[in-house]
């Protein structure tokens, strides 16, 4: 008989590194790039049972007021053996090619737009496809001084949970030096054009968010030529800015 071992996956042992052995990004590289901050403030009980994962791997998940690059956590996908997970892995998915030239690291790929892209093409199947959920997100915006600040994104002043549309792939790379060369689960998810709200702030685009029970099996479950139509804005209306300037958002661990 075929005994399932799951896959080797980053832990919540690595979040906690994340926030307490090195700062936050620098503020000026954090408000530059598109959607490069976001939160994860519900439990994990929460996030099962809106996904209906039937096995959880993170072990004692805290809360996640802020999630930059490189940072480990949670997402949703359908594990080796068919079963729904609920697992860990970095934000960042590897690099193309032409993009590594040069470097002794890769940093990883947070938001992939370019599905045509032969680089990206072999993530798209179910199998490599997974939700990331959030609470809210960060895109750079200006206060009234001028000044970058974070502008933070959710559906309303509650928070509720949500999925970003998302790829994930096992990977050995070295992503710092530091760490030298690891093998780990890695994540990124879709982006497209910006609606009303978000475009206001940051026009050139925002994650794909997907907000519907049948949207979220179409992504897991669907050939591409169907999941790929979920890569399209929300519509106008749909989310509220509930913050700005702050680098964390919603209830602190």
């Amino acid at each position: 008989m075929r005994v399932f071992r799951p896959r080797k996956s980053c832990t919540v042992q690595d979040f906690r590194r994340n926030l307490h052995a090195r700062p936050p990004l620098n503020p000026k590289i954090a408000t530059t790039r598109m959607c490069n901050l976001y939160s994860m403030t519900k439990g994990q009980q929460a996030i099962r049972e809106l996904a209906a994962a039937m096995r959880d791997t993170t072990g004692n998940l805290p809360l996640l007021p802020g999630i930059f690059p490189d940072y480990a956590a949670p997402i949703v996908r359908t594990g080796a053996d068919g079963v729904r997970e609920l697992a860990m892995a970095r934000w960042g998915m590897p690099s193309p090619v032409f993009a590594l030239q040069g470097k002794k690291v890769d940093k990883g790929v947070t938001n992939v737009r370019n599905t045509a892209s032969p680089h990206w093409r072999r993530w798209l199947g179910a199998q490599s496809r997974c939700l990331v959920p959030f609470t809210s997100f960060s895109e750079p915006g200006r206060n009234a001084a001028g000044a970058s600040e974070p502008v933070w994104f959710a559906e309303d002043e509650s928070r509720p949970l949500l999925f970003f549309a998302g790829i994930w792939t096992h990977w050995t790379s070295t992503r710092k030096l530091a760490e030298g060369e690891i093998s780990c689960d890695l994540f990124a998810f879709l982006t497209t054009d910006a609606n009303a709200e978000v475009g206001a702030i940051h026009p050139k685009a925002m994650p794909v968010i997907l907000t519907e029970r049948d949207q979220w099996e179409t992504w897991l479950t669907a050939p591409w030529p169907e999941a790929c139509k979920l890569q399209r804005p929300l519509p106008d209306g749909t989310l509220n800015i509930v913050a700005r300037g702050e680098k964390l958002d919603g209830p602190r661990p």
